[in-house]
């Protein structure tokens, strides 16, 4: 079976508060995760909640990485989508893990666009001129 993307839902639970609270830390634990996945950063933005709280995405040229933290908590919720082969979603879930110092994380992997069942590898990104030819016909 043959997907566009995978995505993993990582709940981080028990997590290291002050960490979670961090605006920086949070921003460059997921900056850091991308690239040790060795995905292309495209674009970040980040918002510290008042009185705590953060959410952010790091937008990669192969999807994104998302975060919502709730340091009262000590949780985190992190979406990890990645398209192609190139990329581990599950290298930058374990180094979230790791950076957030998760003592109790879980992660949900789904495929997602699952347009192929037989043994034909789907390519994550096709040339302009082939999406008109299908269109087209």
């Amino acid at each position: 079976m043959y997907a566009l993307g995978t995505h993993l839902l990582v709940e981080l639970r028990d997590c290291n508060t002050s960490k979670l609270m961090d605006l920086q830390e949070v921003t460059d634990a997921m900056v850091g995760a991308a690239k040790e996945a060795r995905a292309t950063v495209v674009d970040v933005s980040f918002h510290e909640f008042n009185p705590f709280g953060i959410s952010g995405m790091v937008i990669i040229a192969e999807s994104h990485l998302s975060i919502h933290t709730w340091p009262e908590y000590r949780y985190a919720a992190v979406d990890i989508f990645t398209c192609g082969d190139i990329i581990d979603p599950g290298t930058a879930a374990s180094y979230l893990i790791k950076r957030f110092d998760s003592r109790n994380p879980s992660i949900v992997e789904m495929k997602r666009g699952i347009i192929s069942h037989d043994n034909v590898k789907l390519p994550h990104k096709v040339c302009l001129d082939d999406v008109r030819l299908t269109v087209n016909a």
